[in-house]
């Protein structure tokens, strides 16, 4: 079974160490940040299966919560929170950005490695394919159903959704080998769609989102099949 790679952001150095000892010894890879900024800069270049926050991450620094909204923007993963407060706020915030679990210490081992499993778990069950791309100078998992079309730039893809654009240094047949071909086609040498975004077309060009791409006769027989 593939390894699962777990960020542990706790501020305290005895907590993180008992957690870190905790989930290497359950066969979890541990990668660890004291405040929000070493999580996230973890997080810009790694590819995690579960973050584990503390809430208070000391004095003047971002808290857990604040952090847990920026990985659900960013990053798509679950996260679970380790905490001391019992302040029922405090518990309504942080339930309130749908975390997966939410352990008080003292905790008991067997309660961390459980919760953890059950977030992965349960977060597998509603997986959809993602693939790496940059937004900026970071990282982002982006959902393919998000994808309205893609486009080749050079040495680079630029991913199109409704939002916004993403990139990535690759091919548009590296990209194809990826992607589900009962969704994805290419439909140019440049341009791959997401065959459900398609509004209209013709023997030239389609139409998504109100932008026409061009088809490429070579190309034509994968829209109509």
């Amino acid at each position: 079974m593939e390894q699962k790679i777990i960020l542990l952001v706790e501020d305290d150095f005895l907590n993180r160490r008992v957690s870190r000892k905790t989930l290497m010894e359950n066969n979890y890879k541990v990668l660890e940040a004291k405040n929000a900024k070493e999580a996230l800069e973890i997080l810009k270049k790694e590819i995690i299966d579960l973050a584990i926050l503390d809430i208070n991450l000391g004095e003047n620094e971002q808290d857990g919560i604040t952090l847990a909204k920026q990985i659900k923007e960013k990053f798509i993963i679950p996260f679970i929170y380790l905490t001391a407060y019992e302040n029922l706020e405090i518990i309504d915030k942080a339930v309130a950005t749908a975390p997966y679990s939410y352990l008080t210490k003292p905790f008991k081992n067997v309660d961390l490695i459980t919760s953890v499993e059950i977030a992965i778990k349960q977060y597998g069950k509603k997986y959809i394919p993602k693939i790496l791309v940059k937004d900026g100078d970071y990282n982002v998992m982006l959902s393919i159903d998000e994808i309205n079309y893609i486009e080749s730039d050079g040495n680079y893809l630029v991913f199109h959704t409704d939002k916004k654009t993403y990139k990535s240094r690759s091919t548009i047949k590296h990209i194809l080998e990826e992607l589900s071909d009962s969704t994805f086609i290419q439909v140019h040498r440049a341009y791959v769609v997401n065959k459900t975004k398609i509004e209209k077309f013709n023997l030239k060009s389609l139409i998504i989102k109100n932008t026409e791409i061009p088809i490429s006769r070579n190309y034509l027989e994968h829209i109509i099949a």
